[in-house]
């Protein structure tokens, strides 16, 4: 008997390594006779850069950022085995786990930091960019990350817009004059694990804002704010980002990369379950196992298990998820 074991990390409890070393110790008390194949997976939220590192045999680049709030935090990307690829993790430099909660505020956090690993990416001479996007305490559609690479955001009085979500209520012009000439030559994937679009109750800053700081107030200035910049957007960039599934994702972030990098949104399962060589392992496998911390009905929008039980099915293997 053939069993391949992927599941995603436990949050605050496993990695997703961990995770599949124990599923595999149970498994084998029972099945000391079966072969075990194990996948740690990710979705684009935290644990996507291990998984891909791990896969690919890349290595890290550890290096300081700005944080959420503006501080000095280390940070880390991964260059996958080819060489030629990068792996940036949002929630290394930008994620709410780096907020202590009395201190989460999504008005005021911000993605330069992502934006500071990105440039140092393409200073490497990267030409393919995978950004998982999962975890982020932020809520200001990249516009730090953004600024980060070289971008001008500027209100109408020319001035350039501080860090935070709530200052995107006054952009007016964008400018890219400054922008990293690496990011034209460069291929942005978007690993993506939610559909949201950018404003409305199913937005960024109504579903998602609460968990970082916003009231019902500040969810709604926040949703104004961002469909100020999704106009600015369509009318500077000719990029249109209001009603795009996954551009509401880590607070906007979806939607500022495609509209600064010209980024495509891509299920982050499905990214991770390419480089690992998912579909080719579970080929000829008699059972599947997956999880993560919790099944529930986010679980359906692109989360790992709902990610590696359709590929299972296509192969007409069976699968268990454990949460």
């Amino acid at each position: 008997m053939r069993i391949v074991i992927a599941p995603d990390s436990f949050k605050e409890s496993l990695s997703a390594r961990e995770a599949a070393e124990a599923i595999a110790e149970g498994m084998r008390s029972a099945l000391p006779r079966a072969e075990f194949d194990l996948v740690p997976m990710a979705d684009g939220g935290e644990g996507t850069l291990d998984a891909l590192v791990a896969a690919t045999s890349g290595s890290r680049v550890e290096r300081d950022v700005t944080g959420p709030l503006g501080e000095i935090v280390r940070a880390s990307f991964g260059i996958l085995g080819d060489g030629c690829t990068a792996v940036i993790e949002m929630a290394s430099a930008s994620g709410l786990a780096l907020v202590p909660r009395e201190e989460r505020d999504p008005r005021v956090t911000t993605t330069h930091g992502t934006g500071e690993l990105m440039r140092d990416a393409l200073d490497r001479g990267v030409t393919r960019m995978i950004v998982a996007i999962g975890g982020s305490a932020t809520n200001d559609a990249g516009a730090g990350m953004a600024q980060a690479l070289g971008y001008e955001l500027k209100d109408s009085d020319g001035n350039e817009l501080e860090r935070g979500g709530a200052a995107l209520a006054r952009l007016a012009q964008i400018k890219g004059r400054g922008v990293h000439p690496g990011l034209d030559r460069c291929e942005v994937l978007v690993a993506c694990d939610v559909t949201n679009t950018l404003c409305g109750p199913r937005g960024a800053s109504h579903v998602y804002g609460p968990q970082k700081g916003a009231t019902p107030e500040v969810a709604r200035e926040l949703d104004e704010a961002l469909a100020r910049f999704a106009q600015i957007a369509s009318e500077q960039l000719g990029v249109h980002v209001l009603d795009l599934p996954g551009a509401g994702a880590a607070g906007g972030l979806g939607a500022g990369l495609v509209a600064f990098c010209s980024a495509t949104l891509r299920p982050g399962v499905e990214l991770v379950a390419e480089a690992c060589g998912l579909a080719q392992r579970v080929v000829g496998a008699d059972l599947v196992i997956t999880g993560e911390g919790r099944l529930d009905e986010q679980t359906a929008y692109g989360k790992t298990p709902a990610g590696v039980a359709r590929i299972a099915r296509a192969h007409d293997v069976p699968v268990v998820a454990i949460a």
